[in-house]
């Protein structure tokens, strides 16, 4: 999911944070943001303007009486062509300046100027943070509408521990991301299940499979980003916790659907994303089984089917399944739709170039119990959350999304070749 067509205006104020910002102006033009940095004399001493325009790909603003600059009344188009201005880092200077009003730079005086949402990334030493004159800053911006993000915890430049940390730029990105999206799921509190369960054989073996969690982080990730409280109850996985998401770690089939169950009770949609392994061990032993005999028989039990036992009692809830095959797709994912009393039904064969497991891709044919049936191309798993949570958000919306009655999927299939 990009940023097409979006401005951001990325402000740096001088901290030594500035090296992490630069991070975050990359990963910001890789999501296709169209993004102009702006820099005060302080930033300038730590990172360069250079930098900043060899990452952006655009000129640097920094100086507001540039004649250069000032032609096109610079900090009146920086202010208007923005979609959200990001501070980042915001030392207790800028932020103090921002909650008095005072404009007496070119990153101040766009502040002033702006109606885009701004999002404030605080980062500076520990006492300065803690000082209650700070803390009645961040605190009048908050209440005027800014995004306070962190700080972060933990060592600081300084040499002290604390709180003062700039936000990675992964968070900050997604903070921002957030700000730009449709707060349609905002009062939802969407329940996804995701990753893969493990069986345990022994004490060093188990039965598992190849499902690495991504599409299930995804479908959380989008879900919070655009105003959902999403609880993330997952197996074993490598991949990275989206920020802001209550997360649920389990390992076997019997520990999610417990969990599950549990946040299952104040929940009003669920995603179940997780390849949950449907059989286990029916003993598992206390110590190491020794390598004896030429072959091996494993007493095998049935695990809770937890998509079917939840949707069972959904009551007015949103059920989202997903039948992961490998033939005879429709007719599986029809057959579990209709089964297991899903609203939304996603299916995808794995074996299929570009879907599966462990990709960053995905290829998956959506079917409702309203006589949706749309087989979407390739995209990025991102993507493909992304159509899944505008199904629910229209669902919750009591409306039908004309974007899947449509069935167009040009500009998200253009932006996968792209990626």
């Amino acid at each position: 999911m990009g940023l097409e067509e979006r401005t951001v205006v990325f402000a740096l104020s001088g901290g030594i944070a500035c090296y992490k910002a630069c991070e975050a102006v990359r990963l910001l033009v890789g999501r296709d943001a169209r993004v102009q940095v702006v820099m005060t004399a302080g930033a300038q001493q730590f990172v360069t303007p250079l930098t900043l325009q060899a990452l952006s790909r655009n000129p640097v603003a920094t100086d507001t009486f540039s004649l250069t600059q000032e032609s096109e009344i610079g900090h009146i188009r920086l202010a208007d062509t923005a979609d959200v201005v990001v501070v980042a880092p915001a030392t207790a200077d800028v932020i103090g300046k921002m909650a008095a009003g005072i404009a007496d730079d070119l990153l101040t005086t766009v502040l002033l100027a702006t109606r885009a949402p701004v999002v404030v990334a605080p980062a500076m030493n520990v006492h300065m943070w803690e000082h209650p004159a700070v803390q009645e800053n961040v605190a009048r911006l908050a209440a005027r509408g800014a995004r306070i993000v962190g700080p972060a915890s933990g060592s600081l430049a300084c040499g002290y521990e604390g709180a003062g940390r700039l936000v990675e730029p992964d968070v900050l990105v997604e903070e921002i991301l957030r700000v730009l999206a449709p707060q349609d799921l905002a009062g939802q509190h969407v329940l996804v299940t995701a990753g893969p369960t493990e069986e345990p054989i022994d004490p060093v073996r188990y039965v598992s499979n190849r499902s690495s969690g991504k599409m299930g982080y995804a479908v959380a990730r989008v879900a919070r980003r655009r105003g959902a409280e999403v609880t993330l109850v997952t197996g074993p996985t490598a991949v990275a916790a989206p920020p802001g998401v209550r997360l649920v770690q389990v390992g076997s089939a019997r520990e999610m659907h417990r969990a599950a169950e549990q946040a299952f009770a104040s929940a009003t949609v669920l995603v179940a994303a997780a390849a949950v392994a449907d059989y286990r061990p029916r003993r598992a032993l206390s110590q190491k089984l020794k390598k004896s005999a030429a072959t091996l028989a494993l007493e095998l039990d049935r695990n809770p089917d937890i998509l079917r036992d939840l949707a069972a009692r959904k009551g007015r809830r949103l059920v989202v399944g997903f039948a992961a095959e490998t033939q005879d797709v429709a007719a599986e994912a029809k057959r579990k739709l209709r089964e297991k009393r899903c609203d939304l039904m996603v299916a995808n064969d794995v074996t299929a170039p570009g879907a599966g497991f462990g990709t960053d891709t995905n290829r998956v044919r959506l079917l409702d119990a309203y006589g949706l049936d749309e087989e979407l191309p390739v995209l990025s798993k991102e993507d493909v959350a992304g159509r899944i949570v505008d199904w629910v958000a229209a669902r919750v919306g009591g409306k039908r999304s004309r974007r899947l009655e449509s069935g167009k999927v040009v500009r998200l299939a253009k932006r996968a070749r792209k990626s």
